[in-house]
């Protein structure tokens, strides 16, 4: 039973973006390891930019200066 965790930073993606990733995992899944999309589960989780970071500070600061 495949576990996927995608974590994506809290700016807006659809409920129709977040379908179609959890669809196309699950097919990646399916068609590449021959797993079965049944017993596939997919969790997205959002982040907030300031709980987020990279290279010693949040994303919500990098993005004020400009990196």
């Amino acid at each position: 039973m495949p576990f996927v965790n995608i974590k994506i930073t809290r700016e807006g993606a659809t409920a129709e973006q977040k379908a179609t990733l959890i669809k196309g995992v699950t097919e990646l899944l399916r068609d590449t390891l021959g797993k079965n999309p049944a017993t596939t589960v997919v969790v997205i989780e959002e982040v907030d930019t300031d709980n987020w970071g990279i290279g010693g500070e949040s994303v919500t600061a990098r993005r004020k200066t400009g990196k």
